[in-house]
């Protein structure tokens, strides 16, 4: 079953310096790594390692601690990893994350994703020349919050604006959160920071769009 999806937006490519932080991002983060192409990662990620506890309890997202990576350099954010077991049992949640764009792949895609927002656009105040998908391959509670919490890791090595999806009420729900950069007119669209999805997936009301 495919789960959530979240998008960053980027106003300019990746150089290669931030490329091999993003691949060594994923490498750290991931129980299971595979790269189809330079940028794009096959991976499963312990929901553990982002902070999160899954011990399948219906208050179980009330008491996940604050993610391992916020407020952390990538590189302090790595060596934070060294402390985790692997021989504990967690879940590890199927990701598929890849950079898209001219030049680096999945063109069509990218086209077809920002051929008509012009809204969009507006609030970002820029026209983005690539993206990266951070998409769940399950949906269950845990890979909601679970892909909010990987797109800010992620967004902490290569930066760009976080576009989210809202489903019908959410626009009041965000709009008093941290690092909300704006809302669309139509309330339909949250862009913001790694910041604003970490505050977003604490929330009582959120849900992702699947």
């Amino acid at each position: 079953m495919s789960g959530p999806i979240l998008v960053i937006d980027l106003a300019e490519p990746l150089s290669p310096a931030v490329l091999r932080e993003f691949r060594a991002l994923m490498v750290g983060l991931s129980s299971r790594f595979a790269e189809k192409r330079p940028g794009f990662f096959d991976v499963s990620v312990p929901a553990e390692r982002l902070g999160v506890e899954d011990e399948r309890e219906e208050d179980w997202r009330r008491r996940f601690p604050v993610p391992l990576l916020a407020g952390t350099p990538a590189d302090e954010g790595l060596r934070a990893l060294a402390g985790f077991d692997p021989r504990r049992v967690d879940q590890h949640r199927p990701f598929l994350v890849y950079l898209m764009g001219p030049g680096v792949g999945d063109e069509d895609t990218f086209e077809a994703e920002h051929a008509d927002e012009p809204e969009v656009e507006a609030a970002l105040g820029f026209r983005p020349t690539h993206a990266v998908n951070v998409s769940a391959c399950c949906n269950r509670d845990i890979d909601h919050v679970t892909t909010a919490l990987l797109t800010a890791a992620v967004m902490d090595v290569i930066g760009g604006v976080a576009k989210a999806e809202l489903l019908d009420g959410q626009a009041s729900a965000v709009a008093g959160l941290p690092g909300l950069s704006s809302i669309t007119d139509d309330g339909w669209t949250a862009l913001g920071t790694a910041e604003f999805l970490r505050a977003w997936a604490e929330h009582p009301a959120f849900r992702l769009v699947k």
